[in-house]
């Protein structure tokens, strides 16, 4: 059967890398909606070649625009927050959560509460609403498939089996472009260095994430979410071949792996074919050709996201999603020539230390505390620059 599929953040590199594997087999699925923040035209040509019903532009100032891109399609445009969330329940059986950061909250949570299945690439909203999500997915049925390559992993290596036997999960780490680098060598990381990752294609954000490592604290957070076995059994393990993906140790102490190529695609052709398996185009695995595989534990004096991630889970209640604000608003100042790359994780530190506030029970709960936070690292920022 043809498959209804929605892909929220059409053109960022998860949401292109879906819609490549999509044209191969441009038979099995049909396209119900695609949405962009800001990227028009890539958005309306997106949405001409693959058919889609609706187009979705996050900033509604760009309305006009995209409904004149695409008049004669047949292609129904909107814009704005509210559409976003319509269109997340406008009745595709397969969802991809891809937008980046909190702005995919909502979204997210409209898909959660549709039904059918949500591929999760959208790591800031389960980090933030992590309780609140997984409640939403339980109460309306929905599948909820990881896509993060490491998530992705481990759910292939529990391949059903229950998770009162598993003894420890690893998720591994590149360790990023700064892995060998001092803290002093650190200090002077323009932009364009930290978002040059030397295994993986990704978006400016992620791609920062991953070079202080908060990256992997965040997807620490969203295993103890995913897979609820407990924080004191999931650790991190350094791997720069980026070949073993993630790992889970099961009580009589055999290991399972899932090993692949560094290519997106892997985990998406896995989400959007689950239960079954579709042909990609990623490169085969050469194991041969790589000749070893390096591991190493984590540096938290040189990484310190690492351990503020993990207090954060600990401490739970509104904590991960004050976390995950005031990394968005650092990052997003770092890529703005107005921080340095080392303010990135004392920002976040000192804004864990300042701010509070209360467990949240409903999104706008969540809401709320990363807009707090956000302003107190707006604070923090300001003090630093001046």
């Amino acid at each position: 059967m043809t498959r209804k599929v929605s892909i929220f953040g059409a053109t960022g590199s998860v949401g292109q890398s879906t819609l490549d594997l999509i044209r191969r087999d441009r038979d099995a699925y049909d396209v119900v909606a695609l949405t962009a923040n800001s990227d028009l035209d890539s958005l309306a040509a997106l949405a001409r070649e693959s058919g889609a019903k609706v187009a979705v532009i996050g900033q509604e100032r760009l309305y006009g625009a995209l409904k004149e891109a695409l008049a004669g399609t047949g292609i129904e445009a909107a814009a704005g927050e509210q559409a976003l969330v319509d269109v997340a329940g406008a009745g595709a059986d397969w969802t991809m959560a891809a937008i980046v950061g909190c702005a995919g909250l909502r979204p997210t949570m409209a898909a959660l509460k549709a039904g059918g299945t949500v591929a999760l690439a959208n790591k800031e909203s389960l980090v933030s609403a992590g309780g609140l999500m997984m409640a939403a997915a339980g109460v309306s049925g929905t599948t909820l498939l990881p896509v993060d390559s490491e998530h992705n992993a481990i759910f292939q290596c529990l391949a059903g089996s229950s998770l009162e036997d598993v003894a420890r999960i690893t998720l591994t780490a590149s360790g990023g472009p700064f892995r060998t680098r001092s803290r002093a060598e650190m200090a002077d990381i323009t932009p364009a260095q930290a978002v040059a990752h030397p295994n993986w294609s990704m978006g400016a954000k992620i791609s920062v994430d991953s070079a202080t490592m908060m990256n992997k604290g965040l997807e620490l957070i969203e295993a103890a979410h995913l897979f609820p076995v407990g924080l004191d059994r999931i650790e991190i393990l350094v791997h720069p071949q980026s070949v073993i993906h993630s790992m889970v140790e099961y009580r009589d102490r055999s290991t399972l792996a899932q090993l692949g190529s560094p290519d997106m695609r892997i985990p998406i052709a896995h989400a959007l074919a689950w239960p079954q398996r579709i042909a990609t185009p990623c490169q085969p695995l050469d194991l041969a050709r790589i000749g070893r595989l390096d591991f190493e534990a984590p540096d938290q004096d040189r990484f310190p996201a690492l351990r503020l991630t993990r207090e954060a889970a600990a401490a739970g209640g509104a904590m991960p999603a004050i976390l995950n604000a005031a990394n968005e608003a650092a990052v997003a100042a770092f890529l703005g020539g107005r921080i340095g790359f080392l303010d990135i994780a004392m920002i976040v530190e000192e804004v864990l230390n300042r701010y509070s506030a209360p467990t949240p029970s409903t999104i706008e709960d969540v809401l709320a505390a990363d807009a707090g936070a956000r302003a107190v690292a707006g604070d923090v920022m300001e003090r630093l620059t001046v």
